[in-house]
């Protein structure tokens, strides 16, 4: 049986905990930041953990992750 590639998007875009929870970096982050408060701003900053309905999907996508 050959090896299962990783979908390199996926791989650049989540990585994997230590307990097995998957993390993902916030959207609406990269343009278009003057009409937006610096509030939003500030709360976009850091990681966010992917949703419980899309992580079998993430899964999927990362087999030996």
């Amino acid at each position: 049986m050959p090896k299962m590639k990783t979908k390199s998007g996926a791989l650049k875009r989540f990585k994997v905990r230590g307990s097995g929870s998957i993390k993902r970096s916030q959207a609406f982050k990269r343009h278009i930041l003057t009409k937006k408060s610096t509030k939003v701003k500030r709360q976009l900053r850091g990681m966010a953990e992917v949703h419980e309905s899309d992580v079998k999907l993430v899964r999927a996508m990362l087999p030996y992750a």
